[in-house]
Order: structure tokens, then sequence, then C-alpha cells
């Protein structure tokens, strides 16, 4: 008898486990989205044979390669910290990279660093270059984006929300208009 209620009570405890871990995960997420700085990193032109695997965009971003002015070591697939600016068309711009988390500021993402070249530049591997969408309007929003990315007179770019070094993917637009609203009309 003992040893069915430590067993029901070992069982209670795993399940609970389970749940909490993916909760917590989609709270923070949520956090993230409702209270953390809102960022537009441009996007740049992509190939269009494969922007599409599966449900999602594939993203490519302008601000990716930035060239670095100090003699740091940096190693392809390094953990870096990138503190965000916004320029002068409200874009988002990495102001510096650090291998250390930044003390004064929240507006910092925790990235890898895709590809060092040439001692002063670098590729950024950005935590959110795809965007998930429903399979009912993906293969529309494919289209959609691949026509507006490769002409240079559109503005598209992604909405990302940041907060404590953490970045959660909003949305992406073309012209300020939400790809899933421009799929959803065609």
């Amino acid at each position: 008898m003992k040893n069915k209620k430590i067993t029901l009570l070992i069982f209670i405890l795993v399940v609970i486990a389970q749940l909490y871990v993916p909760l917590q995960m989609m709270f923070n997420q949520e956090d993230i989205m409702k209270t953390g700085t809102e960022f537009k990193f441009q996007t740049a032109p992509i190939d269009p044979y494969d922007p599409f695997r599966g449900k999602y965009i594939t993203l490519f971003f302008k601000e990716r390669e930035i060239t670095v002015q100090n003699n740091i070591k940096w190693s392809n697939g390094e953990t870096i910290f990138a503190t965000l600016t916004i320029d002068k068309n409200g874009f988002a711009k990495i102001s510096s990279i650090s291998k250390i988390k930044p003390k004064n500021s929240e507006s910092y993402i925790k990235t890898k660093i895709s590809l060092g070249y040439l001692d002063s530049k670098i590729i950024i591997d950005f935590p959110f270059n795809r965007y998930y969408m429903n399979e009912d309007i993906a293969q529309k929003a494919e289209k959609i984006y691949q026509g507006f990315s490769i002409k240079k007179k559109n503005e598209t770019y992604a909405l990302v929300a940041v907060k404590n070094g953490e970045a959660v993917l909003k949305d992406v637009r073309i012209n300020d208009v939400s790809i899933k609203d421009l799929a959803s009309k065609k």
C-alpha cells in the first residue's frame, strides 16, 4: 500500500514537471512579446528558389554582417551579445557586440557568430530567422514575400520584441502591412 502511494506521488510530480517546463517557456515568450522593446529588422532580398521549408519563411537580414573595431578573436558558433540601437529610418542596428552580457542596456540579443572573416567583419546568426505561419496561407505568403523582397523599393522587415537578451519574432511586414494580412487577401 505504501509503495503504491510513493509511486503515485512520483508519477504526479513527473506530470507536474512535464507541464511546468513548456508552460514556463510559453509564458516567457508571451511576456517578451507584451513587455519587450520592439525593433524592426530590415530584411534583404533572398534567393527565390527556396525561401520556405515547411510552414515558415526563412528571413535574411541586411544587418547580419557587421564590422568590428577591436582585435578580439571571434570564433564561428561563439555566443555573443549584440547591443541594439535604432537608425534614422527606424530600423534596428547593431551598435556593438560583446562576449559578456551588457550591464547598462536591456536592448540586446543573445546570438551566435555564423562566420568570421578578414579579422574585422563577422556575420551574425539571428535567433529569429524563421517566421512560422498557418499552412493554409504559407504558399501565398511565400510568393508575396519573394516578390516584395526582390524589389528594392519595397520595405520588408521583421518586427521583433526584445527583452533581457531574448528575442521573439512577432510579425513580418511589407510596407507596414502584415504578411498574414497580405496573404489572406490574395
